[in-house]
């Protein structure tokens, strides 16, 4: 058993600023969960074109609000209790709320190394 904080994370490079937001992977690979659980913040007024080609992906708001847009171009606001899954490796944009951050915990299997990274330039979304 063992116990780990945010503030903990913040001192490592599981402690991620992925572009539009920052990412505290908890738990990773090297834990040996089998599942990665990180505390996600997106900004306000970001937009985020992601996708997740070797993970699937459930992330559950706990604070805030937020929209996900699937490549169909359905819209889904995101709030407070609100959970997404992207149990396809979904491509997806990500929003921030228009006056606050969204904030998840995002649960991704399998597990992350911990330290990836976004490439929000590339114009045809960030994946890994």
């Amino acid at each position: 058993m063992y116990v780990r904080s945010l503030k903990d994370v913040e001192t490592t490079d599981h402690f991620v600023e992925w572009g539009n937001g920052t990412s505290h992977r908890l738990l990773t690979e090297k834990d040996g969960m089998g599942f990665t659980l990180c505390h996600t913040i997106v900004r306000a007024n970001t937009v985020s074109l992601l996708e997740y080609r070797q993970h699937l992906e459930a992330c559950y708001c706990i604070a805030g609000e937020g929209e996900v847009e699937d490549m169909a171009g359905t819209v889904f606001p995101i709030r407070q209790g609100d959970i997404y899954v992207l149990d396809k490796h979904d491509k997806h944009l990500l929003r921030g709320g228009r006056d606050q951050d969204l904030i998840l915990v995002s649960v991704f299997n399998p597990p992350l190394q911990g330290s990836e990274r976004h490439n929000l330039n590339d114009p045809s979304g960030s994946a890994y």
